[in-house]
């Protein structure tokens, strides 16, 4: 059983990190000050500079009813039409309960407008599977005040029960932050400090960029988690692209910091007439597993989490079942920490 990290480390240096040699299948236990050891001179990093939104959003319906809204992407503060984008609703109360235990949203329609402290929304659809899947329309009260603007004073970050104390904004955000486009953090980077960066690059890895906004991991509702993950953005800047296939015709080592950013490569080589990742932007709903394997990245810096899962699932694209095993062992057996803000593992 690996337990929820209940807070964020001061330093990225103590994550403890569960290395797995991908060729002979071992593993052994260490931290991460430790990755520039088992990261090989011409390795490309790929990591994910989305930043993270503040998508909870408190208020009421039209009847007065408390609610919860979790929007499921970033909105877009382009132009002068209100930004459509899905959410997720949630009954009265807050990230302290249980998402399971928390009460059931009332039934909203289409039309029906929410107040969201300075922030008006308005169901525009349902989703025909699960109504608690919304889509809406966001629109600031106050014509002197942006959306953008409302959004950042009155939401706050998306979290979960088993982090004890209300998290701010800033908490939420990895060392590549720069593009506001997840709701949820690319977790995967806390892993990683400025300081372990520039070792790697000092020994002679690669670092590029892409930007993958990450989605709403769970809602506590197995229905409609099994919808998850829906389609998610991401873009791959030309100087990424270009890196990716230098490393791919030299057969260097792409280790991908987090699940996000592989979906993202993985999408763009299965787009393109000839495997390769082009520049661009697209939206993804790939599900990599043992039946869906890996074509461009090597390796991978993620979380710890349940084999059982669908993120075990998808490490199975680089790792035989053994291997996983292996890993999820010695994590149990150190007690290691999952969840956002936990341990690490290490695939290379």
């Amino acid at each position: 059983m690996i337990a929820a990290a209940v807070e964020r480390r001061a330093r990225a240096e103590d994550t403890r990190v569960v290395r797995v040699d991908r060729r002979a299948g071992g593993v052994e236990l260490a931290t991460s000050a430790e990755i520039p050891r088992w990261i090989a001179r011409g390795t490309v990093l790929v990591v994910n500079d989305a930043a993270t939104i503040p998508a909870s959003l408190s208020g009421t319906t039209s009847e007065g009813a408390e609610i919860e809204l979790r929007l499921a992407e970033a909105p877009t503060f382009e132009g002068e039409a209100a930004p459509v984008v899905r959410a997720v609703v949630f009954g009265a109360g807050d990230f302290r309960t249980p998402t399971e235990h928390r009460p059931a949203p009332p039934t909203l329609r289409v039309g029906e407008r929410l107040t969201l402290g300075p922030i008006e929304a308005t169901i525009e659809r349902v989703h025909r599977e699960h109504a608690r899947l919304v889509w809406v329309s966001l629109r600031a009260v106050h014509a002197e005040i942006s959306l953008a603007e409302s959004l950042y004073a009155h939401g706050r970050p998306v979290q979960y029960s088993y982090v004890r104390e209300p998290l701010a904004l800033w908490s939420v955000q990895t060392p590549f932050a720069t593009r506001p486009v997840a709701v949820e953090a690319p977790s995967s980077g806390y892993a990683l400090s400025w300081a372990l960066v520039s070792s790697l690059r000092a020994q002679g890895v690669e670092i590029a960029a892409l930007t993958h906004g990450t989605g709403l991991s769970s809602t506590g509702d197995d229905a409609l988690d099994a919808l998850f993950p829906l389609d998610e953005r991401y873009e791959i800047p030309v100087r990424t692209a270009a890196i990716i296939e230098r490393a791919r015709r030299d057969r260097r080592p792409i280790i991908s910091v987090g699940t996000g950013a592989m979906r993202a490569l993985e999408s763009a080589a299965r787009a393109s007439d000839d495997g390769s990742v082009r520049k661009g932007s697209a939206s993804t709903t790939l599900r990599l597993g043992p039946d869906e394997r890996a074509r461009v990245v090597t390796g991978l810096l993620t979380g710890v989490h349940d084999p059982s899962s669908s993120h075990g699932r998808l490490l199975r694209s680089l790792i035989d079942d053994d291997a996983l095993a292996s890993a999820t062992e010695l994590a149990e057996r150190e007690a290691l920490f999952g969840h956002e803000f936990g341990d690490a593992m290490l695939i290379a």
